[in-house]
């Protein structure tokens, strides 16, 4: 993948710290007022559909969701275009909770903004919930 828009070295960062379990680094990796949109709109990850814009919504999103899960990260496709890029992906979360593991696959399009400076103003997930597969 060519690194040559910003949005995509800060989507490949954010790779790296999911998977390398960097609470601290992925966090810095957002503005002041960057939002998260994962998925975009109403669902179970985000009530009130108005996505995470606080430094403390985004460390709760990550303490909820990236903080107990193995998450490998597949970009298949990535277009980028002056501060943006789009990603198709494809999503392994895998957890254990009380001895029961489980993996799911999401596969879908994700979206990610910087500013002047190459921090996230927007990571936003295109993606389905009802279209989750259970692999295990």
């Amino acid at each position: 993948m060519s690194t040559s828009y910003p949005a995509k070295i800060a989507a490949l960062q954010s790779r790296e710290y999911v998977k390398n379990h960097d609470k601290a680094g992925w966090l810095n990796l957002f503005a002041p007022d960057g939002v998260i949109e994962d998925p975009i709109g109403v669902s179970y990850l985000d009530p009130a559909g108005r996505g995470h814009r606080t430094p403390e919504e985004r460390e709760i999103f990550w303490n909820s969701n990236i903080a107990n899960s193995d998450i490998a990260i597949t970009i298949h496709q990535s277009y980028g275009a002056a501060n943006e890029c789009a990603n198709h992906v494809t999503l392994d979360l895998r957890t254990e909770a009380e001895g029961v593991q489980s993996h799911i696959r999401i596969n879908g399009i994700f979206t990610y903004s910087v500013n002047e400076d190459g921090l996230l103003t927007s990571l936003r997930g295109y993606w389905e919930p009802d279209a989750i597969e259970q692999m295990s």
